[in-house]
């Protein structure tokens, strides 16, 4: 007792209470505090990747008809190409850009309609899709979604893929049509 002379008075307090019999409301509810253990939200942190926002965003667009790329043309053009190298991985959040902090995010979408849909209808669509899975998944909140339609694709258009010269390797001769 002699040495933490700072819980002296609080055990005097709580040896007062007990012989009178009475449950000592004044001190239970102190002591039971300082030994309560925090919540589980309160024993840590969570740290989100702005590439794991990005990537929830990307595919919640995805599942919205009408669309039919993610990402301006140049962006598109290279994501192309990192598809086709051997060991690449196709980037889910192309197109996609994400301000990530500890509470909130904002997300910027470029992408490419297809002919005949109602622009404002389908950004409306994938807004809602975008904030419902971001916010589900992730407990951030979405401040806003800001999209840009930057092409429209249209039924006689090739797809990338097809205008893309192919890939021979060398010492081959390519095939002809």
């Amino acid at each position: 007792m002699h040495k933490n002379p700072a819980n002296a008075p609080a055990s005097a307090a709580s040896h007062a209470s007990g012989p009178s019999g009475s449950s000592g409301a004044a001190g239970s509810p102190a002591g039971s505090a300082a030994a309560a253990p925090k919540p589980v939200a309160e024993r840590g942190r969570t740290a989100l990747a702005v590439g794991v926002v990005e990537k929830i965003a990307g595919m919640a667009a995805r599942e919205v008809s009408g669309i039919h790329a993610l990402g301006s043309g140049l962006a598109r053009t290279f994501g192309a190409m990192r598809d086709r190298v051997p060991g690449g991985k196709s980037s889910v959040g192309r197109g996609i850009k994400a301000e990530v902090g500890e509470k909130q995010t904002a997300i910027d979408i470029a992408l490419v309609v297809e002919y005949g849909v109602v622009i404002p209808e389908l950004a409306r669509q994938v807004r809602e899709n975008i904030i419902d899975a971001v916010e589900r998944m992730t407990g951030l909140e979405v401040v806003e979604v800001n999209i840009a339609v930057n092409d429209v694709h249209l039924p006689d258009e090739p797809e990338f893929e097809e205008e893309e010269e192919q890939v021979v390797p060398s010492g081959q001769r390519p095939k002809l049509k």
